[in-house]
């Protein structure tokens, strides 16, 4: 499985690289690019997250190996939450994310538009 991985993992890196090195890039590109971006990094992160929940795999690390792994982790994810904190700054100043319906929005509603099945 690990070469397999490996091998889908590169390509994955090559798609990406052809996203951001499209010159003149559009809002839906640039959309596109993130979402592909993301999907890779979800990719990733279930790919460790079963490694790490495997005490057979983990158990083949040396503890300075664990120590270096830990580390760059650590790191990267402490650089993502800190760009992610920014641009959640900046949807809320925009006004964005999930809104209370108003007094006059609840009042209209029908039960179809309530239950969606």
């Amino acid at each position: 499985m690990s070469e397999g991985w490996i091998q889908a993992s590169q390509e994955l890196l090559e798609q990406m690289k052809k996203f951001t090195a499209k010159e003149n890039m559009d809002r839906l590109d640039l959309v596109q690019s993130m979402r592909f971006c993301l999907y890779v990094l979800h990719r990733s992160l279930m790919g460790w997250m079963n490694w790490i929940n495997n005490p057979d795999i983990m158990v083949a690390f040396k503890k300075e190996e664990l120590d270096e792994m830990n580390r760059k982790i650590s790191e990267f994810v402490g650089s993502f939450i800190h760009y992610d904190l920014e641009v959640t700054k900046m949807g809320v100043q925009k006004n964005l994310g999930p809104r209370k319906p108003t007094q006059e929005h609840v009042e209209r509603r029908s039960l179809e538009d309530i239950f969606y099945v």
